[in-house]
């Protein structure tokens, strides 16, 4: 065992890694480890379906997580995208590639349970990778959840169909001669109520006896408790073991405790989906590719291209933008791993029978494809934005005396401001869907990418007085700051930054108003913590300004050495020794006086 643990731990730090430098993503990269340790290349593990099997509780682990973060007035508010648009993409994809299968020669039994299966896709991976390009809470992400919950969702009645399409009970008269038992519906309907009114009643209590304890391990040991118990249950029930994680974690969602679970799960989330991801490329029989290439080929791009066709009406239909349903048609787009379930159920009940190896390598290699879709829409996204930049932003007022680029949570502080007092201001963000968003609530923003010098002139910033960079990225703030100060050195800047470091390349650059984003807001925390102390408020005021006026000098003065790590390291040690001993002596001398 240990060894096969050291296999998968060395085969993940040095693939997931190289294909992250190369911008393929992690995901790709644990497929690939799979592949190469597992039997199909160097054979150094070989029981696939036991190590599958295992790694799947890794989804079960992220829907739990899921369900931490979704509190049940925002699943309700998602109901359009989960039933509506879920629902319309699975039936549709599952009757298109139902019809393909019957063409293809299989049986209408088979060919329904092939449909059903290759509708659904991959919750872990479409999750993942959503996650690692921070697109979770876009449009298109949130509609790709509401569609994968309804995906998981709808896996507990195909599982459950399958017993009943066995040929010789449908010839012997149907669902009813198959041993149709009605507590095969009222168990599981009597778990899910049964969990519920234990989350509502027992969990916190339980919880709150368990902090007190102060024992970490505690905590740890019990939050798994809590996923594992609620996931065996559901399985005893009959339902899906990540349903049963998904809903424990909805009803702990409003809990105090919520952030502590999820500090306590994600370690064992992120190592068993790495460990699922690597399974799967195990599972990829090369033998199968190399014999009939053009068929497994074909199918993959057909099952891939069918399932992006019905995305992008579903995502369409439901208002998304042509640039957001093509992200979610090809986050979605791939086979998921409830079809590696669903395959081997109909396996075992005599449903499918040899096509089967041929559809889980189809599977596997549609996830294979979803990230290199994704670095061809990154680079046509890239390229479009160069060639058109006749797009909503040419039609730019530019009265204001004030450009702002960049209108997130620190632009809009800033518009705001500048609109109390009258004064004009013209904001522009590089993220349409964000535009698009933010519009509704009656800003005055513009798309465009304020690195262009085309854009930043229509936007009057030969007119204007002050310019304000409030993007939060390091390099495009500098991108943008290198633009405008070379075509109007007129400008005054008002320079974002997101940490020190980012702080230092600004001033480097000559920036003279830096804003570290979260400092003004933590020296005004510790003011009132130490009001709330007893200091008097005005001392706690003086504090605070003098803390303020000596960190922005001594910033200033560290920004020369930003690259010297060394020259870094003996200023903050010098930092806190310094600043006390002249505080001390400031307040010495208010006393004498």
């Amino acid at each position: 065992m240990l060894g096969s643990i050291a296999i998968f731990l060395a085969a993940a730090v040095i693939a997931v890694p190289i294909f992250k430098k190369l911008g393929l993503g992690s995901v790709l990269g644990y497929l690939a480890a799979g592949l190469v340790i597992g039997p199909s290349v160097l054979g150094l593990v070989w029981d696939v379906d036991d190590i599958l099997h295992f790694a799947e509780f890794g989804v079960v682990l992220l829907l739990f997580i899921i369900g931490l973060e979704l509190q049940p007035s925002r699943l309700w508010g998602m109901r359009r995208a989960v039933f509506g648009v879920g629902g319309l993409q699975v039936g549709v994809s599952a009757a298109l590639i139902f019809g393909v299968g019957l063409l293809f020669g299989l049986t209408w039994q088979s060919a329904l349970v092939v449909g059903l299966a290759l509708a659904l896709s991959s919750t872990a991976f479409a999750m993942q990778v959503l996650a690692e390009r921070r697109e979770l809470t876009r449009p298109h992400g949130q509609a790709s959840f509401g569609v994968l919950l309804f995906q998981d969702l709808a896996a507990i009645p195909i599982l459950a169909m399958i017993p009943f399409l066995k040929p010789a009970q449908i010839a012997a008269g149907g669902v009813q001669d198959a041993g149709f038992d009605p507590m095969g519906l009222v168990l599981p309907v009597v778990v899910l109520v049964g969990l519920v009114l234990v989350g509502k009643f027992l969990l916190k209590p339980i919880f709150r006896l368990v902090a007190q304890t102060h024992v970490h391990e505690l905590s740890i040991a019990f939050a798994l408790l809590l996923v594992i118990g609620t996931a065996l249950l559901m399985s005893v029930a009959g339902l899906s073991m990540a349903l049963g994680a998904f809903v424990a974690g909805v009803m702990l969602s409003d809990s105090e405790y919520r952030h502590e679970l999820e500090a306590n799960i994600e370690p064992f989330k992120g190592l068993l989906l790495g460990l699922f991801f690597m399974a799967v490329g195990m599972s990829v029989n090369v033998n199968i590719l190399t014999e009939q290439p053009v068929l497994v080929l074909g199918l993959v791009v057909g099952l891939v291209g069918l399932k992006f066709a019905v995305l992008m009406v579903a995502a369409r239909m439901a208002g998304l933008s042509g640039a957001s349903a093509v992200a979610m048609g090809i986050a979605l787009s791939q086979g998921g791993e409830f079809a590696y379930v669903i395959f081997q159920s109909a396996t075992t009940q005599g449903v499918m029978g040899e096509e089967t190896s041929l559809l889980v390598m189809v599977v596997t290699l549609s996830m294979v494809v979803t990230p290199l879709l994704f670095l061809v829409f990154d680079a046509w996204l890239k390229r479009s934005k160069n060639s058109t930049e006749a797009e909503p932003f040419d039609e730019i007022d530019a009265s204001g005396s004030v450009v702002i680029a960049g209108f997130g949570r620190f632009g809009q502080v800033v518009g705001r401001v500048l609109g109390l007092r009258g004064i004009p201001f013209t904001a522009m963000d590089a993220s349409a869907t964000h535009v698009d968003f933010v519009r509704r609530f009656g800003n005055k923003i513009y798309y465009g990418d304020a690195t262009k010098l085309d854009l930043l002139r229509a936007a009057g910033a030969e007119n204007a007085k002050v310019f304000v960079i409030a993007v939060d990225d390091m390099e495009t703030s500098l991108k943008i700051l290198e633009v405008a100060r070379s075509a109007f050195p007129h400008l005054k800047f008002v320079a974002r930054a997101r940490n020190r470091q980012h702080a230092y390349a600004l001033i480097g650059a000559g920036v003279e108003h830096v804003i570290r984003e979260t400092f003004a807001s933590s020296v005004q925390a510790g003011r009132i913590a130490l009001e709330l102390s007893g200091l008097p408020s005005s001392e706690a005021l003086k504090t605070e300004r003098f803390f303020v006026d000596y960190d922005e000098e001594a910033v200033r003065r560290s920004a020369p050495h930003k690259d010297d790590m060394d020259a870094l390291v003996k200023a903050a040690q010098n930092y806190a020794e310094e600043l006390e001993s002249i505080f001390k002596a400031d307040e010495s001398a208010d006393k004498l006086l």
